[in-house]
């Protein structure tokens, strides 16, 4: 019988992912989710009944064991980057990643993959980067051989980071960013989920792997060149902390006085305190280069996803041609 897999929060954005090569690999996958009617997506990833979404809670003990008797390995993708009701930075990133650990070992689980985030710092002023850091901790605390993976900014068709800036771009001819200078190393969800299958396998050795793709660009550049791959000309403009300060004040308020019925997907106060700092791969760290992995560059995958962002669309290009033609003759 080929061995089983539980994801919690396998339906994600990086979560499929990982459940798709696991799949492919031969495993047979949980995918532990609230809500598994919305994550049938995954279901065609493998076989039928070989990919399985469950109900998970992952606050609940009960709900967290359950799903996971039998696994071989457990990965733990589940991430919040704005507080919703009981799903705050605390009960998702730290106790909840403790959760997992903590069960895993009881049950006897053999292998456990955590997914983190480059900016987890136990003394930052970030409640987001805190409990990351936090999270981790709890994890090897009871499972030391676990692998953690740390990503930078992670892009991919269904990410929420240039699908999001992009989509601004179609609201006026100023795109506004904060603290322009801060500099990432966006990584490629696929290239992630290539290290997670390393390490649910067992090719990878225990302990923390920072995940940074080719190439290391302010968030500036960043905008930049997603806007030359939309075929757009936009603004960007710096927000100094006199203005962005108040505006992720408003936004936070704005939810609160909506009793969290709206959330703040624009900029919270949080989400500012992290953009201080630099996001790239430390010197010393363990990486990519360690699994044996060669990560794609941007430009090989952003204009495969970003095209629906042009003026014209997938035919772009086309009117771009023709417009060519017009003014040769």
């Amino acid at each position: 019988m080929s061995q089983l897999v539980t994801i919690y929060g396998g339906s994600g954005f990086l979560g499929r992912y990982i459940a798709r090569r696991l799949a492919k690999a031969g495993w047979r996958v949980r995918v532990a989710v609230r809500r598994p009617n919305e994550a049938m997506h995954v279901k065609p990833y493998g076989v039928p009944g070989q990919v399985e979404p469950v109900l998970c809670n992952v606050r609940d003990d009960a709900s967290v064991a359950a799903v996971m008797q039998g696994a071989d390995a457990v990965v733990n993708c589940i991430g919040v980057l704005n507080e919703l009701g009981k799903n705050s930075f605390a009960a998702i990133h730290t106790e909840g990643a403790a959760r997992i650990a903590r069960l895993a070992a009881a049950q006897g689980v053999g292998r456990m993959v955590h997914i983190s985030a480059l900016g987890a710092d136990a003394e930052s002023d970030s409640d987001y980067a805190k409990t990351k850091a936090a999270g981790e901790e709890a994890v090897l605390a009871e499972m030391p051989g676990a692998v953690i993976l740390r990503p930078s900014v992670v892009f991919g068709p269904e990410d929420h980071f240039f699908n999001r800036f992009a989509a601004m771009t179609r609201l006026g001819p100023v795109l506004p960013i904060a603290n322009a200078a801060t500099k990432f190393q966006p990584v490629y969800a696929e290239d992630v989920a290539r290290a997670a299958e390393k390490a649910v396998t067992g090719e990878a050795e225990a302990g923390t792997y920072e995940l940074g793709g080719p190439e290391v660009k302010s968030f500036r550049a960043l905008m930049d060149q997603m806007l030359e791959v939309i075929h757009r000309r936009r603004i960007v403009v710096a927000l100094p902390g006199i203005i962005a300060k108040p505006m992720a004040f408003g936004f936070d308020m704005m939810q609160a006085a909506s009793f969290q019925l709206i959330s703040n997907g624009v900029l919270t106060r949080d989400q500012l305190k992290n953009l201080k700092y630099d996001n790239v791969v430390s010197e010393d760290a363990k990486g990519f280069a360690d699994l044996g992995i060669r990560p794609v560059t941007m430009g090989s995958v952003l204009p495969g996803y970003l095209w629906k962002f042009r003026p014209s669309g997938q035919y772009d290009e086309l009117m771009q041609s023709a417009k060519n033609l017009r003014s040769d003759s």
